[in-house]
């Protein structure tokens, strides 16, 4: 089966909600993923959002666009590809646990995107399975952004083939701390198209055994690269670790290991020993800063 998606805006998480409660056949391990590609072509920033992104990531204003910045935006097209009948697995069922995203070249903020997300490799873990969606952004024809992003879903299905790739380990004390800002949650929804009450709601995350409510991994991961000064780089690839929840108010510390063409890091909630988000990045040789 091959399906093709065309949006010609942002996908709606109206449109979204339809999908989301239509049983699914269930994933199977022979056949691995249907072949899904949902594009959104000629995507164009306001100014409104480009402020948005950059305050509630605490990133400068500048003359080019963080990585993170379509990865921010392709989340959308994610959610078309998860939540359409054609996926095996209910995205009630899935988890981002892990990204890969490569930067080529400096991104203008008003830059006209074309962005496209398909299906793409599945690996049979011990415990579950991890999905891989794949995507691209281009501006005149030039790709300039290119993502890995992998889903997880807890299970059996049969006997294992891989393992999930470690994350590296960074020690050392804190090289600074800050709080999570409690403001900014259906701010972050509407530029990432994600509307899981998770993020927005306290009480609705208690019902589901959380202390709280919990922001866009994409939103912490911003704000580390931010006071780690690595966003500033127009060739750039990096990867994250999704473990935890990076909560509301929470107190965070970052530790970090950094060279002047890489680094690793990991974000730390609530004085816990175990990282929320690790990361680390590479910045390429072509890169002009």
């Amino acid at each position: 089966m091959q399906v093709r998606l065309d949006f010609h805006a942002k996908p709606s998480f109206l449109g979204f909600m339809a999908q989301m409660w239509r049983p699914k056949r269930g994933f199977d391990a022979a056949g691995g993923l249907p072949a899904i590609e949902a594009r959104w072509r000629g995507q164009r920033s306001s100014p409104r959002d480009l402020a948005d992104y950059r305050g509630l990531s605490g990133l400068a204003a500048g003359d080019q666009l963080s990585i993170l910045y379509p990865h921010t935006l392709s989340f959308p097209l994610l959610m078309a590809v998860l939540s359409h009948p054609a996926f095996p697995l209910s995205i009630w069922r899935v988890l981002q646990v892990r990204n890969r995203m490569t930067q080529h070249e400096a991104i203008a903020p008003d830059a006209v995107l074309d962005f496209s997300v398909r299906t793409g490799e599945c690996r049979i873990l011990e415990k579950g399975v991890e999905m891989d969606l794949l995507v691209t952004a281009q501006t005149q024809g030039r790709t300039v952004f290119e993502a890995v992003n992998a889903f997880y879903s807890r299970g059996r299905f049969g006997a294992a083939q891989a393992e999930a790739p470690a994350s590296p380990a960074v020690d050392g004390p804190p090289v600074t701390q800050w709080q999570m800002p409690a403001h900014g949650r259906l701010a972050y929804s509407r530029l990432s198209g994600d509307f899981n009450p998770l993020h927005l709601h306290d009480g609705y995350a208690r019902r589901q055994g959380f202390a709280r409510a919990f922001t866009h991994p994409q939103r912490a991961i911003g704000q580390c690269l931010a006071h780690l000064g690595a966003a500033r780089h127009a060739a750039l690839t990096l990867e994250t670790w999704i473990k935890g929840p990076v909560f509301y108010g929470a107190d965070l510390a970052l530790r970090a290991q950094t060279e002047p063409d890489r680094g690793a890091f990991a974000l730390h909630v609530d004085g816990d020993a175990r990282p929320a988000i690790v990361g680390r990045y590479q910045v390429s040789d072509k890169d002009p800063t």
